[in-house]
């Protein structure tokens, strides 16, 4: 079973007032087990970014006026996320914004059909308890100390985890290590099997980004898409 964590980082809060998606980072899990497989496309909106929203995710005008725009990008999104399920933090917001962008494009919307809401399910779990990220990474032990700004990836990331415990536990479908290592070849032979080859394209990141990231792989306790199967 295919899924994908998924966040978008925005210019704002509303597509119809022309706001737009200027990242997009995605974690590839595998019978809830992280393959290793991560996304991370960072887009020029083609519009300004307001001061407002850089303070929340630090992403400038700067930084995206020489990044590729969604039209250039979005094939190797639904590549990524073909076949599988998507997990998505507070959905409705993310659902709006990505099918508003795919619209523009010409493209058919995602199913909702397919989509799991995890601030849903946090809040039938644990009603009456805060329910954001940062509030169930403290409800369930989970390091997220690097999140100085929010960040697609890092986000991404970080419900990966939520997600799995949400499900169950560390202990959800774990059994013996022997099975779980299985789990992890199989989610490694699967998603190898099923990617469309398309040619690279260079989106590298910048040193400081490179960096944070590690980073914040180093703080976390056991990390999943840093185990070896």
């Amino acid at each position: 079973m295919k899924e994908i964590a998924l966040d978008t980082e925005t210019t704002g809060m509303d597509p119809s007032k022309g706001d737009r998606i200027i990242e997009i980072g995605a974690v590839e899990l595998f019978n809830h087990l992280p393959t290793g497989n991560t996304l991370q496309i960072y887009i020029n909106p083609e519009r300004d970014i307001p001061a407002d929203a850089t303070a929340v995710h630090g992403i400038t005008n700067e930084f995206v006026a020489d990044k590729p725009v969604f039209a250039e990008v979005y094939t190797d999104f639904l590549d990524f996320i073909e076949g599988g399920r998507l997990i998505i933090h507070n959905a409705e917001f993310d659902m709006k914004f990505l099918n508003a962008e795919l619209a523009k494009v010409g493209h058919k919307a995602l199913s909702w059909n397919n989509v799991i809401d995890t601030l849903a399910i946090a809040r039938k779990k644990y009603p009456g308890s805060p329910a954001n990220l940062d509030a169930l990474c403290r409800r369930f032990g989970i390091d997220n100390s690097s999140r100085t700004y929010h960040g697609a990836l890092l986000d991404s990331e970080l419900l990966a985890e939520v997600y799995l415990e949400l499900m169950g536990g560390r202990q959800h479908g774990l059994g013996l290590a022997a099975e779980t290592a299985k789990a992890q070849n199989e989610a490694r032979e699967v998603a190898a099997a099923s990617r469309k080859f398309r040619e690279p394209r260079a989106f590298p990141p910048s040193e400081d980004e490179l960096a944070a990231h590690e980073g914040f792989l180093e703080k976390l306790k056991e990390p999943l898409w840093k185990k070896q199967g």
